[in-house]
C-alpha cells in the first residue's frame, strides 16, 4: 500500500496573519494532492483555524513560538520578550532533541512552518525535509527589540539551515538568508456579496460599512466613544461588548471574515500583512 505523505505544519499564533500566510498554500496543496494528510500545530484557535484551511488536518496543540509579548496590538514588551527567550533557549540542544523526537514519531515527511524556527530546527536534526514561509522572522525581530548575541545566532541559523525560506510579497528583506526564496502576494480573496449583507442588514445602498480588525492581536479599540457618523456602520468582533448604536457585531452574520472584507467600504485596522494584501487584492481602502 503506497505510502501518503504526511506534512507537519507549525503555524505561529501570533495574530492571525499567520494563518492567513499559510492556509491558501495548504488549501492549494489539497487540491492538488488531496492524499497528503495535514498535522497542524498552532496555538491559534482551532474555530479560526477550520474557517480557513479548507483541507481535512489533524490538529496538535502547540506551545507555539514566542514572537514578542505585547500589550497592545502596537506595543511591544521588549524586556519581557527577552526574558522568555532567554528561558526558551535554556538548554536548547536538549529542547531541539526533544522536537526531533516528536517529528519522528509524528512520522513527518515534511516540515513547513511560519515561522517558528524551533520545529525547524528539530526536523534538520531529524533529517526531515523542511521550509519556511514568512513575511518576518523572529531572528530580525528579536534583533531589532533585544540586540544581537547568542540567541539571535541560534534563530537565524534554524533559518539559514532550512531547505528554504519562502518570503511572501511585501516582506522584510531578510538578505542575509541565502536560502531565501521571494514568492508573489499570499491571499485568500473574498467575494463581494454586498448586496446579500444590505438585505440581511436592512441597510441603504448609501450606507457605508467599515470593518473594524485588529488581525487576531488582543487589542481593543473604544468603538463607543467614537462619535457617529451619517451613514456609516462599524462592523466589530463580538469580544469587544461595543455598545454604539452603528455597530454591528461581526460574528452574528452569515458570511466569513474575507466575504465580510470584500463586501465593506473600508478596514479599520493595525497593520498586518492579512490584512493589507487581503484588502489590496479586493480593492478596500486601509486606514
Amino acid at each position: 500500500m503506497r505510502h501518503a505523505p504526511h506534512l507537519v505544519v507549525s503555524i505561529s499564533g501570533h495574530g492571525f496573519g499567520h494563518v492567513a500566510q499559510t492556509s491558501p498554500i495548504l488549501n492549494a496543496l489539497h487540491k492538488l494532492r488531496p492524499e497528503v494528510r495535514f498535522t497542524i500545530r498552532s496555538s491559534a484557535p482551532l474555530t479560526h483555524l477550520c474557517t480557513r484551511i479548507h483541507a481535512p488536518f489533524t490538529p496538535l496543540p502547540s506551545e507555539g513560538d514566542i514572537g514578542m509579548v505585547m500589550s497592545s496590538a502596537l506595543h511591544v514588551r521588549a524586556e519581557e520578550s527577552r526574558a522568555l527567550y532567554r528561558t526558551f533557549h535554556t538548554g536548547w540542544p536538549e529542547r531541539v532533541a526533544n522536537e526531533a523526537q516528536l517529528l519522528r514519531e509524528l512520522g513527518a515527511d515534511m516540515v513547513f512552518s511560519n515561522v517558528g524556527y524551533l520545529p525547524l530546527a528539530g526536523a534538520q536534526q531529524a533529517g526531515i525535509a523542511n521550509a519556511a514561509l514568512c513575511s518576518l522572522n523572529w531572528a530580525d525581530i528579536f534583533r531589532h527589540y533585544c540586540g544581537d548575541g547568542a540567541i539571535t545566532r541560534q534563530i537565524q541559523s534554524c533559518y539559514a539551515n532550512a531547505d528554504a525560506f519562502l518570503r511572501a510579497t511585501p516582506g522584510m528583506a531578510m538578505n542575509d538568508l541565502q536560502n531565501l526564496l521571494p514568492v508573489a502576494p499570499i491571499a485568500d480573496i473574498g467575494r463581494n456579496r454586498r448586496d446579500e449583507l444590505n438585505r440581511h442588514l436592512k441597510l441603504s445602498p448609501q450606507e457605508k460599512l467599515v470593518l473594524v480588525s485588529m488581525g487576531g492581536i488582543a487589542s481593543r479599540l473604544p468603538v463607543e466613544n467614537w462619535p457617529r457618523i451619517e451613514g456609516v456602520r462599524y462592523l466589530v468582533q463580538s469580544s469587544w461588548q461595543t455598545h454604539h448604536p452603528d455597530a454591528i457585531t461581526l460574528e452574528a452574520l452569515p458570511m466569513c471574515f474575507g466575504d465580510l472584507l470584500a463586501s465593506s467600504d473600508a478596514l479599520l485596522c493595525k497593520p498586518g500583512y492579512g490584512s493589507f494584501v487581503e484588502a489590496a487584492s479586493c480593492g478596500i481602502p486601509v486606514l
